[in-house]
């Protein structure tokens, strides 16, 4: 029989702590300034319990064992390779290369009592702040003997789990680096790891994974969050919390527990910066890196090598890291050569007359570089990160050449860089796919990061015509994002803008919530704004439950309209962008997309307050309705107006219930060409504007 077991955030239970934990069927709180939670629930067999224990028993004795012969102040001479994995979903979490180097920076002033802030511990702890003499370095080489820069970066929506599901996207074998996974959630915890006696036969377990926010002293970090890592190192070398083996400070009971380490006085543990504080009978070692008082400064002797015995253990293959082999084998002992050339830029996509900043990303120690820009001014630079002007539209692509002076390298990337116009195609549109032969040479742009499948133009289903766009959307895709991106529109001169657009999908079963979602932008997508979104387990769900490939017959499309789009994106550079995000449903569809974005005109004069009133489909063809909302009941006159404020037919004019109401167009006999729907109630009088095509 299996039994539930806990690993805590920041700590391993020791192996008397793994017996009456397993117990227990909750999990074993850890709270950091409230932004540490729990670790995953993981469930063993009494077998692994008790292999589990006697690993934690076995470095145990080692550890004392290493003690009593260990010479204090001899340095250790250790180094050990890391690489860091930004897991990010192109979001804040996606941090500076800059940023990870001041973590590394941070650390290892810390593990060689280099910190400037130590000499400024309590006087009484003066005597013992430890220096282990570890020494920490970004990996040269991956595990493929390729050269790398230490670290890694994977598009993943997972970065907001943070869980075992998102350290399994990627890790480098655990006997020859330490994994850092840096993500927009850490399981709700600032950082967490799992100490060597827990992950012996648990190698995928064994790493780091840390908030962003709490990496490093600068970027979306700060420097009063900076030494979580150096934190969760303790723990990933073997130390426990000062106040012991358990994730809970500020506990009277804790005072019969130690950390197994003779220089840290017993104490209760810390949320607070006391420094006089005295908990067990003794003053506390508050300042210490593996307390919670976030005012830490410190390891202390005892510490020191304790870690120092952990690394010299072969329990989850810690010697193996800084063995000369491995040294070797990592390239962290290897002077800076020139080894790749790369690039990022500040955005993909941009305007007319707009600005791009690059950033040089190449490595190692790069002494001169030429960039090529074409459709750019300056079309070449010499600069590390240079900005430029796009003045020509289309898709253009950017050359970087980079030279230490003996070696070059070039990286050239193939359109890179999409440049729409400036003012952008005039309004309405019309869009049902008719007129193209694919995406890629259409107007519309496709964003494609797990690429995997995608967005592409269909004959298998349309709402009208023959074509419409489609994912063939499986269950393997969950949690993948991909999204269809509209060329610029001038809204400039309009008084609104309304979408419209139809679509089909169908779950695979009852719980897939796969989501649609409409962005708009005003700058011609350097930034965006969600309008709508459409749930697969509601909203969205047109076709029901279909366990094979969904295609919709003609009553499985549905109709939307976004009309929520405030005047601040009547520019001059408007853009929408459908996005699918994918929770294992079937199939979604999108047809006949409408912007309607009439200019101003004559019947201007009509137009009057609130936006409750709306036409749809609009623009119009065969068919339409006037769309409107009462607070409440009342008299209400509607009426179809012409461009010159003409009155062509009385649509209602009666009584009307509080609520939303729907009044057919005679569309079938109206000329193609610009007309208005006025509502008045009372002293109020809506009018919206629509085109008939």
């Amino acid at each position: 029989m299996k039994r539930p077991f806990s690993l805590g955030l920041f700590a391993l239970l020791l192996a008397t702590d793994i017996s009456a934990q397993s117990q227990q069927d909750g999990l074993l709180p850890c709270r950091n300034n409230d932004l540490e939670m729990v670790a995953p629930l993981h469930t063993f067999s009494a077998e692994q319990l008790a292999a589990m224990a006697a690993d934690d028993a076995a470095l145990e004795q080692f550890t004392a064992e290493f003690e009593e012969a260990f010479a204090p102040g001899q340095r250790s001479g250790i180094i050990i390779p890391v690489v860091f994995h930004i897991i990010h979903n192109n979001g804040p979490e996606n941090i500076s290369d800059a940023q990870i180097e001041d973590a590394m920076r941070v650390l290892n002033l810390d593990f060689n009592k280099q910190n400037a802030d130590w000499q400024n511990v309590r006087p009484e702890f003066l005597d013992i702040v430890g220096d282990v003499g570890v020494e920490f370095r970004l990996a040269k080489k991956d595990p493929q003997g390729n050269c790398t820069r230490g670290i890694t970066r994977t598009q993943s929506a997972l970065t907001n789990d943070g869980t075992q599901t998102m350290k399994n996207l990627i890790q480098w074998p655990r006997n020859r680096y330490l994994n850092v996974w840096v993500a927009a959630s850490a399981n709700g915890a600032a950082g967490y790891t799992y100490r060597p006696g827990a992950v012996n036969n648990q190698p995928t377990w064994d790493g780091i994974v840390l908030l962003h926010t709490y990496t490093g002293s600068i970027g979306t970090s700060s420097p009063g969050r900076s030494r979580t890592l150096t934190h969760e190192v303790g723990h990933w070398i073997n130390l426990a919390h000062t106040w012991g083996n358990t994730n809970e400070p500020a506990i009277a009971s804790n005072c019969n527990d130690d950390d197994g380490v003779t220089d840290t006085p017993n104490s209760i543990g810390w949320t607070v910066c006391n420094l006089s504080g005295v908990s067990c009978g003794s003053l506390d070692n508050v300042e210490n890196y593996m307390d919670y008082s976030y005012c830490s400064k410190m390891f202390t002797n005892g510490q020191a090598t304790r870690m120092l015995a952990a690394l010299n253990s072969g329990t989850s293959q810690r010697n193996q890291l800084w063995s000369a082999s491995n040294l070797t084998f990592t390239g962290v002992e290897l002077e800076n050569q020139l080894c790749a050339a790369q690039f990022e830029s500040s955005t993909r996509s941009t305007c007319q007359g707009s600005s791009v900043t690059f950033t040089d990303l190449s490595y190692h120690d790069v002494t001169e570089r030429t960039w090529s820009f074409p459709g750019a001014e300056p079309s070449t630079s010499t600069e590390a990160n240079p900005t430029v002007v796009y003045t020509e539209t289309g898709v253009f692509p950017v050359t970087l050449t980079v030279s230490n002076g003996g070696t070059t390298l070039t990286s050239s990337q193939t359109n890179y860089i999409n440049v729409q116009s400036n003012p952008g195609a005039p309004t309405p549109l019309e869009e049902g796919f008719e007129n193209i032969s694919s995406l890629t040479s259409s107007p519309w742009a496709v964003v494609n990061p797990d690429n995997n499948n995608t967005f592409t133009l269909t004959t298998a289903a349309a709402f009208s015509g023959s074509n419409s766009v489609r994912i063939l959307n499986t269950a393997n895709m969950s949690g993948q994002k991909d999204d269809l991106i509209s060329e610029t529109y001038d809204l400039s001169s309009a008084n609104e803008a309304i979408i419209t657009y139809r679509y089909a999908y169908a779950q695979r079963n009852t719980s897939n919530d796969d989501r649609l979602r409409v962005y708009v932008s005003n700058n011609c997508g350097n930034t965006w704004s969600m309008r709508q979104q459409l749930r697969g387990i509601n909203s969205l769900n047109t076709g029901g439950t279909v366990t094979g490939s969904f295609v919709p017959t003609a009553e499985q499309w549905g109709f939307s309209t976004v009309n929520n789009i405030s005047p601040s994106f009547l520019t001059s550079n408007f853009r929408v962008r459908f996005e699918f995000e994918s929770a294992g449903g079937n199939n979604v569809y999108i047809d006949d997309i409408n912007i309607n974005g009439a200019p101003v005109s004559v019947g201007e004069q009509l137009l009057g307050s609130g936006d409750a009133l709306v036409v749809v489909p609009n623009p119009a063809t065969d068919a339409a309705q006037a769309v409107f909302n009462l607070a409440e009941a009342g008299q209400v006159r509607m009426e179809l107006v012409d461009v010159l404020g003409r009155s062509i037919a009385v649509l209602d004019n009666g009584q009307r219930a509080a609520g939303t109401h729907r009044i057919d167009l005679p569309i079938g006999g109206l000329q193609s060409g610009l007309y208005f729907v006025r509502m008045q109630q009372g002293t109020k009088t809506q009018v919206v504007r629509f085109v008939v095509k």
